[in-house]
C-alpha cells in the first residue's frame, strides 16, 4: 500500500496525489497536521534517506525556528521534526519499494513503473 505524508496545502503534495489518482494506483493519506506523526516514523526516514534529503531548510518553518532549535536540528533532528512536522520536506511516499521525498512526474513514472 502507498502512503503519501504531507499537509493538504502543499502544492506538491496535491501534484503528488493528483498523479496516482490518474494512473489508478490506490493510496493513502496522512496529513501531519491532522493525524500528527511519530518520533519512530521520523527515525526510521532519517535512517532511509539522511537528514539532507528529509529536512526542508529552505520553508517557512526553517527560517522562523530559534537559533536553539537550529542547533537542535543537528544534534537530535529526530525530536525537532516531530516538534515541527512542516519542516520535513514532501511529500514522503511510502511504497512498495521504499522511500521517496518530493514530486516530479518522472521521479513517479520510475517509482510506479507506471507509462504517463
Amino acid at each position: 500500500m502507498t502512503t503519501v505524508f504531507g499537509i493538504k496545502q502543499c502544492d506538491t503534495v496535491k501534484k503528488a496525489c493528483r498523479w496516482l489518482e490518474q494512473h489508478d494506483l490506490s493510496y493513502v493519506f496522512h496529513d501531519f497536521r491532522t493525524d500528527g506523526i511519530d518520533a519512530p516514523t521520523i527515525q526510521s526516514w532519517l535512517d532511509e534517506l539522511g537528514a539532507d534529503t528529509l529536512v526542508n531548510k529552505r520553508s517557512t518553518t526553517f527560517r522562523q525556528l530559534s537559533d536553539e532549535d537550529k542547533s537542535r536540528l543537528n544534534q537530535d533532528p529526530t525530536a525537532v521534526l516531530a516538534e515541527h512536522p512542516t519542516l520535513i520536506k514532501r511529500p514522503v511516499v511510502s511504497h512498495e519499494r521504499g522511500l521517496s521525498v518530493g514530486f516530479s512526474d518522472a521521479q513517479f513514472t520510475s517509482l510506479f513503473n507506471s507509462k504517463t
